[in-house]
């Protein structure tokens, strides 16, 4: 069984059919890639697979059971996690303080027992910074775990948004454009992250415009074109399929 199972998903806006009978699964152990031009509703399936909004109709199955139009938390209690295409850092906080609210479906503690400032509370919370910490630690940037997230440089952001999807213990973990506003350096330190993430043996679902990035490290791939699937298969497969040729390249080239 896939870890993830998307059937016959559709969303609308308006006259808009931006998810248009989308099916593809994600097997566990795997990079998984959405591709295709802008417009084509990559982030919008995102959304829908995550909670973030709801579709008109389909079926998305995670580990086994329904999930389709669940909120958000409920969705990553079960260990789905995403990272955004626009960076969403809680503002002033340090990086170990962002980091360690990914750790939230994890508590127990609860309000009354930080309210009396229980021994749990301690014992949970100290738990909590040494997870956060070891996520750093993984990342390369434990070094900045005092420093206001908001403060570093664009690709620092970047890898502390992951790092606190990653303090969730993702088993599949969603990243929306991870190279935007990345340099050729920066792109090629991403690929080699994600490939040891990918190691730890978690599942990731990519949406992604750099198609080298894309060919190097995904096992699979879906296109997407007027949000609707038009290829499915190998990255070498898909890199020679003509109707994905035709909607990047033009009909000239197909």
């Amino acid at each position: 069984m896939p870890l993830l199972d998307v059937a016959r998903l559709n969303r609308r806006f308006g006259g808009v059919h931006a998810v248009n009978n989308v099916s593809f699964s994600v097997e566990a152990g795997t990079i998984k890639g959405l591709i295709g031009p802008n417009g084509a509703g990559k982030t919008t399936l995102f959304n829908l697979i995550s909670g973030t909004i709801q579709s008109d109709s389909g079926e998305i199955l995670f580990d086994g059971a329904p999930i389709r139009n669940l909120p958000p938390h409920h969705i990553a209690k079960r260990g789905m996690f995403r990272t955004f295409q626009n960076i969403k850092l809680f503002a002033k906080m340090t990086v170990l303080e962002n980091v360690m609210m990914g750790r939230h479906t994890k508590s127990h503690a609860g309000f009354a027992a930080g309210i009396f400032n229980l021994p749990r509370t301690w014992r949970e919370e100290r738990q909590i910074r040494e997870q956060a910490m070891a996520m750093l630690d993984l990342l390369g940037i434990a070094h900045l775990a005092h420093v206001d997230a908001q403060s570093l440089a664009f690709g620092q952001q970047r890898h502390v948004e992951m790092a606190r999807a990653l303090a969730g213990e993702p088993k599949l973990l969603l990243l929306d454009e991870p190279a935007a506003g990345l340099n050729m350096h920066e792109t090629d330190q991403l690929g080699e992250l994600i490939l040891k993430i990918k190691g730890l043996g978690i599942t990731i679902l990519l949406v992604e415009h750099d198609m080298s990035l894309v060919m190097t490290i995904c096992d699979e791939l879906v296109a997407l074109s007027f949000g609707q699937v038009i290829a499915e298969g190998k990255p070498r497969e898909i890199q020679k399929h003509p109707e994905v040729i035709r909607v990047y390249l033009g009909d000239d080239h197909a």
